[in-house]
């Protein structure tokens, strides 16, 4: 039987390399001259800081650019608040890895309101799409890829 899996997933050597990229293009810019700014990377876990709260949003701009040169969806961003301690501002950027619990529920739901001939399932941080055609399973595809979800979606292990 036909399936393939739908998960949300970022490369973390791609993602290393934006960070890099974003790094260097802070480290030339005439208004970061002198000052106490950078990226400090663990896992999927990005920490922005820096003097002022105005020079952190500069940041996160670069930050989104050189992400989405690198071909990643800005939608796998996930912001916390910029927290501010003495004289540096920090801010922490996470990465989605895997599809929550209610974004997987909504992805079944949207399936099986699309009256489509296949089933879907949750299977951990990812969703499980089987149907007996596979042209149904790339009715499916398409029908999510129209969808606006919060997080970006990669579509695996098409089998026949």
């Amino acid at each position: 039987m036909p399936s393939f899996d739908v998960v949300s997933e970022v490369d973390l050597h791609v993602f290393t390399n934006a960070i890099d990229q974003a790094a260097r293009l802070i480290a030339n810019r005439f208004d970061f001259k002198g000052v106490d700014a950078g990226f400090d990377r663990k896992e999927r876990v990005v920490t922005l800081h820096a003097e002022s709260e105005f020079q952190l949003q500069q940041m996160r701009d670069v930050l989104r650019t050189s992400i989405a040169k690198c071909g990643i969806d800005a939608r796998a961003m996930k912001e916390a608040d910029p927290q501010g301690g003495g004289r540096i501002v920090k801010q922490e950027i996470t990465m989605r890895h895997g599809i929550e619990i209610e974004l997987a529920r909504q992805i079944v739901k949207i399936i099986k309101e699309g009256k489509l001939k296949v089933q879907a399932s949750i299977q951990g941080d990812q969703v499980r799409v089987n149907g007996k055609k596979r042209d149904d399973l790339q009715e499916a595809i398409a029908l999510l890829r129209k969808q606006e979800l919060e997080a970006p979606l990669q579509f695996q292990n098409f089998r026949d």
